[in-house]
């Protein structure tokens, strides 16, 4: 005889992998969001080489398709709020698509910057509309470790996109100017990501809209069939319900929708998810994600591009500790623990870039300096990668209140693209200036990261969806 609760769990087992999959397919994005902002690291010296550009153009030239994913962050939630998730994710399948072609055969600099801006605006589509759709069709018991999928989906992009740059550049001696078929290298590099494009487009096409949209827009036959898959079958009624009061209570109190507030002029929530977008680009990862190749080949490491593809294997690795851990020890506990690891891991590489030489007009790391710097730097993505990496994609998923949550989370997402611009811009600058200065600065921004959430980030582990708003945002509260 099956007692209830064996009964509930082999529902709720067939329910897990249903939504499971779900998550995995929306978060397909995200590894397009990985691949498409990381492919520029193989290339960044043979565009330098190929359009004659160096210094302040040359950061402008990685760093344009940023200002994209600003700009698509700060649209896709009004889009998604108006024409639905799934609409939206095959808008960026498209932009995807074009820019992979468009920068590939760009014949100068500035249509290659266009074309990156135009894949910048797919990113941050992407970055905006696969968490709030894994937020909202996945159980609040298991929503912290599938919407940590967008992350891992991200690193698993960022690996692809290194790994493939490294076997077109050629393993050993790299060179990403050489022509493949009479196309040079470097352009294969960014031709590679029509694949996962068209395979984004075609899984974004047979996904089920989001029940919240479609309750929102009044097609609650819909929603039933998309939760009757979701959700076990004595929970529907209330899950309609749920939902159904929520969106008559935001009806109700519409002035209440806008994210403005009393505190500076936003809603305190809407700044809590401004300072964790911010503070999760200050820290500098993406310096690690765009530059890594240039970086180490300039103080003198060999096979820079097999270092790449090494500490992006150690991003994808430890992804799977937040998957693991985030809805057992919660958000707070982890994001604490990253940001002090990321403070340590960025003082040891401002030391140890305190000791370069030049050495015939070149940077160099003396042992034990250069192996310090390695293992520091890989310690800084194990810090970042295990905690703020997917933590905040999951944090951004859920405080927000249903009413503003596709909105404001595009403008969170588009502060962290455009905090990112100014890292990834300034980075050169500021390299050329002082590599001990730069490390050092991000340290800093590791430490305020750290004081930020013990004083204004309260838990949500395990907290429905629709209750989140309940919370006290602004200064810190536990659960």
């Amino acid at each position: 005889m099956t007692t209830k609760s064996e009964s509930q769990t082999r529902i709720d087992g067939k329910l897990r992998r249903r939504v499971t999959a779900l998550a995995i397919a929306a978060a397909v994005g995200g590894f397009l969001f990985g691949f498409d902002s990381s492919v520029i690291n193989g290339a960044v010296d043979a565009i330098e080489q190929q359009f004659d550009i160096q210094g302040f153009l040359q950061g402008f030239a990685v760093a344009i398709a940023l200002i994209g994913c600003a700009i698509g962050a700060y649209l896709a939630g009004g889009l998604a709020d108006r024409f639905g998730r799934r609409a939206v994710m095959l808008i960026g399948a498209v932009l995807f698509l074009v820019s992979s072609l468009g920068a590939g055969f760009a014949f100068g600099v500035w249509d290659f910057m266009f074309w990156r801006l135009v894949g910048g605006l797919g990113i941050g589509v992407a970055s905006v509309i696969a968490p709030t759709y894994i937020a909202e069709i996945v159980p609040a018991a298991i929503r912290g470790r599938l919407a940590s999928l967008q992350q891992l989906a991200i690193t698993l992009g960022i690996f692809a996109a290194l790994l493939s740059d490294a076997l077109l550049a050629g393993i050993g001696d790299p060179d990403p100017l050489r022509s493949l078929l009479g196309v040079e290298a470097w352009r294969w590099m960014f031709l590679v990501g029509v694949v996962p494009s068209v395979v984004y487009g075609y899984l974004a096409w047979r996904l089920p809209e989001s029940p919240r949209y479609l309750l929102a827009k009044d097609k609650e036959d819909e929603a039933r069939e998309v939760l009757a898959t979701i959700q076990p079958e004595g929970e529907i009624e209330d899950e309609v319900r749920s939902i159904r009061d929520n969106i008559r209570e935001d009806e109700e109190n519409q002035r209440k929708s806008s994210l403005r507030g009393s505190a500076l002029g936003l809603q305190p929530v809407v700044w809590t998810g401004l300072a964790l977008s911010i503070f999760q680009q200050a820290v500098g990862i993406n310096v690690i994600f765009y530059y890594s190749t240039t970086l180490w080949s300039a103080v003198g490491f060999e096979d820079a591009f097999l270092i790449s593809v090494i500490t992006s294997i150690v991003n994808v690795a430890v992804t799977f500790v937040a998957i693991g851990f985030v809805d057992k020890v919660g958000r707070r506990p982890m994001l604490l623990a990253g940001s002090a690891g990321m403070a340590i891991s960025l003082a040891a590489m401002a030391l140890a870039f305190s000791q370069a030489q030049l050495q015939d007009e070149k940077l160099t790391l003396p042992e034990p300096w250069g192996l310090i710097a390695l293992v520091a730097a890989n310690l800084f993505v194990v810090s970042f990668g295990a905690t703020w990496g997917p933590l905040v994609w999951v944090l951004l998923g859920e405080i927000f209140p249903n009413r503003i949550r596709a909105t404001a989370l595009g403008v969170a997402a588009a502060a962290q693209w455009l905090a990112n611009f100014a890292v990834t811009l300034t980075f050169p600058v500021l390299s050329d200036f002082s590599l001990t200065f730069t490390y050092g600065l991000y340290a800093v921004f590791a430490v305020l990261s750290l004081a930020f959430v013990f004083f204004f980030v309260p838990e949500t582990k395990g907290v429905k969806l629709e209750d989140v708003g309940g919370l006290v945002f602004g200064r810190a509260k536990q659960t």
